[in-house]
């Protein structure tokens, strides 16, 4: 843990640090953005290996009583098991949550994987409870938020969120 927590913390320096402070800008500009699963990053990572993606996400799937298989599915899709994910849209971790979300369950650190699969494991459990166990719909108000799929009645019939549903349910235990 100590290893990927020091390669976390490097590749957060590296995104945070300025290329040239010349300008008029005090962020430096975008670097070009790497796609892996559905998350992007400034920085690649190596994903975490098997053992600790599964002892990671069985103690917080216990934790929030939900189906490990199914919170693996979640983080595979959100992150590709790549804890310094952070995505066009600022989301962050293993399971890419915003700013504004990892706040809201006391997130400090979103690249250190325990924390961050821990907070995405209770939004999960609170999206199932909202949605009465609905797999379905909790994914896609986990994807495009709860605000959509209350105003769709269902999962929001974006293509990236059919898609994000699918492809969960497809590879999760029912």
């Amino acid at each position: 843990m100590q290893e990927s927590s020091a390669r976390q913390m490097a590749a957060v320096r590296l995104q945070n640090s300025p290329r040239d402070t010349r300008g008029f800008f005090t962020l430096p500009p975008p670097a070009p953005i790497g796609v892996f699963s559905s998350a992007r990053s400034r920085v690649d990572c190596a994903p975490l290996p098997r053992p600790e993606v599964d002892a990671l996400s069985d103690v917080a799937a216990a934790r929030e009583g939900l189906d490990p298989d199914f919170l693996r599915s979640v983080m595979r899709r959100e992150s590709g098991f790549r804890p310094c994910a952070v995505s066009a849209k600022g989301a962050m971790g293993l399971m890419q949550l915003a700013p504004a979300t990892a706040w809201q369950y006391g997130l400090t650190n979103p690249f250190n994987p325990a924390d961050n699969l821990a907070a995405g494991a209770r939004l999960l459990k609170h999206l199932l409870v909202r949605y009465n166990g609905e797999r379905a719909l909790a994914l896609g108000a986990y994807n495009a938020g709860p605000a959509a799929v209350d105003s769709a009645h269902g999962v929001p019939q974006f293509r990236e969120t059919v898609d994000y549903v699918a492809r969960i349910l497809s590879s999760s235990s029912q």
